[in-house]
C-alpha cells in the first residue's frame, strides 16, 4: 500500500465519520484530484465504502 492510501485511510480513521474528498484533502494537505484518485482505487479494493452520494468511509 502506498504512503498517500495509508494517509487517507489514517483521515477516515480519524474522523469517525463519512467524509467527502475535499474534506481528506484538508485533513492530509494533499491535493484533491490526488485523493479523488485514491478514494477511487480503495473503493475498488473494498477499503472504502460509499454510504451517501459523495461521501465516503470505511466499511
Amino acid at each position: 500500500m502506498e504512503e498517500n492510501e495509508k494517509k487517507v485511510l489514517e483521515a477516515f480513521k480519524k474522523a469517525g465519520k463519512p467524509l467527502r474528498p475535499g474534506d481528506v484533502a484538508e485533513m492530509t494537505g494533499m491535493d484533491k484530484k490526488e485523493v479523488s484518485k485514491i478514494i477511487k482505487k480503495l473503493k475498488e479494493d473494498g477499503k472504502i465504502v460509499v454510504p451517501k452520494r459523495c461521501y465516503y468511509s470505511l466499511p
